[in-house]
């Protein structure tokens, strides 16, 4: 019986990785799309939205039936709730690239402005934190995650910087807000992955320590929880 619970836990990571594989390479096209105004890549990311809803009720449905079936214990209930969380973050990350790709299909109709803005930057930075908090999640190690949590203030003082150059050209240059807007909205969209990569490093946190980091909650020293 513990065996088939191990293999039913290590089908579990195997499908919650290649959901993340699959979220993470929505946001990349979706920002390629932007920096190359590419309609046929937002065409991509739009078509595999429902890859990823798919894997997202799959693995819910894996999750829950371990729960039902098993009475698993300690670091091994941890695992499995923090699994159904990051599920549920990986969806929405899928989400912001959607959000990405309706707002370059609408600044695609309309002539091309030079917006102070560093969208390439931004999606480095993010998609960073999206990959070191799924590293995080394989490896098993708090201390990556820990890292994501700390990237996160950089990707906001980004939007912060873009919120005020980009508000600025709104005002010089009337003709130029509507892709300016666009641009504000790829930025929030990008913070918001940022903010969900840091709920995945949370939940490894909690899953690895037995810690609460949520809210900024984070204690000085915690002891590794015992199996």
């Amino acid at each position: 019986m513990r065996t088939r619970f191990q293999q039913a836990l290590d089908e579990l990571r195997q499908r919650l990785l290649l959901m993340g594989g699959l979220a993470e390479q929505a946001v990349d096209r979706a920002c390629r799309a932007y920096t190359e105004r590419d309609l046929t890549i937002c065409h991509t990311v739009l078509e595999g939205e429902s890859q990823i809803n798919a894997a997202e009720r799959e693995i819910d449905e894996l999750a829950f039936d371990l729960l039902a079936m098993q009475q698993p214990m300690a670091v091994d209930l941890r695992f499995i709730m923090a699994v159904i969380k990051i599920n549920s973050d990986l969806e929405r990350v899928g989400d912001q690239a959607v959000n990405i790709t309706e707002r370059v299909m609408d600044m695609v109709e309309l002539p091309a402005e030079d917006l102070p803005v560093d969208i390439p930057r931004m999606a480095t930075a993010v998609g960073a934190m999206v990959r070191r908090s799924l590293e995080s999640f394989i490896e098993g190690k708090a201390e990556l995650a820990m890292a994501v949590l700390e990237m996160d203030n950089v990707v906001d003082r980004m939007r912060d910087e873009a919120f005020i150059m980009l508000v600025k050209t709104m005002n010089e240059r009337p003709q130029a807000t509507r892709q300016a807007l666009d641009a504000l909205l790829v930025t929030r969209n990008l913070e918001r992955v940022a903010d969900h990569a840091t709920n995945i490093a949370e939940d490894v946190i909690f899953w690895v320590r037995g810690a609460d980091v949520r809210h900024n909650a984070i204690p000085e020293t915690t002891a590794p929880a015992k199996k």
